[in-house]
């Protein structure tokens, strides 16, 4: 079993430095970051290299994103405490975890069985509450929407037209666009109700985003 001792407080902490150092300077996305144990997350081999600022391998074929990547996309994003938020790609949960630490009432889809479960059951261990769903990311989730903001977790082959439809004007879409295994990303405006601003950000590696459901 998993603990947060002083040794992982204080190696969260000179990570937590290092994202400042590399522009992160969204104050509450650090200490948001700062209060999770990125650990818990990951298998118990790779305990000690947790607070690297790397991507590792977690279950189901996906990695745990890099922290600097997660910092980057949660500060695009700029949420608000309780926004609405739309997570396409669970994965291990931290993300997710970074997100409900904001404050932010977060509706998060996974198309992996094994991740979609053992999320669930790793967030609530650590007291937090989101609203899972298993399925295709591609599709959104209409019904609860519109969203305060959308942040999408894997390499996307293109924008989702229904990820766009489903922001509330004046929210943010921030998702990875490209082929293979580098994307640019995108921040994404609605500005009114068929207008859209659209910026890049740099290049970055995820894991390809696909449509449908895992067949397992």
């Amino acid at each position: 079993m998993h603990q947060d001792t002083y040794k992982h407080k204080g190696q969260r902490k000179k990570l937590i430095e290092e994202l400042y150092n590399s522009g992160i300077t969204d104050k509450s996305v650090l200490e948001a970051m700062m209060k999770i144990p990125r650990h818990f997350f990951m298998d118990i081999g790779l305990d000690k290299l947790a607070y690297q600022n790397k991507a590792f391998p977690i279950a189901a074929g996906q990695t745990i994103s890099q922290p600097y990547t997660v910092a980057f996309q949660t500060q695009l994003l700029e949420v608000k405490k309780g926004a609405k938020i739309l997570e396409v790609g669970t994965g291990s949960g931290y993300q997710t975890a970074v997100l409900l630490e904001l404050g932010t009432k977060v509706y998060t889809i996974e198309r992996q069985k094994e991740l979609y479960l053992n999320a669930q059951v790793l967030l609530k261990t650590l007291g937090y509450k989101a609203n899972f769903f298993y399925g295709d990311g591609y599709k959104g989730k209409q019904s609860y929407g519109p969203f305060d903001g959308i942040i999408v977790t894997a390499g996307a082959p293109f924008i989702p037209d229904a990820l766009k439809e489903q922001l509330k004007i004046g929210g943010i879409l921030v998702i990875p666009v490209g082929e293979n295994d580098k994307q640019i990303m995108y921040k994404i405006t609605k500005t009114d109700e068929n207008e859209f601003k659209e910026e890049q950000f740099g290049d970055f590696r995820f894991v390809p985003m696909l449509e449908g459901t895992a067949k397992k």
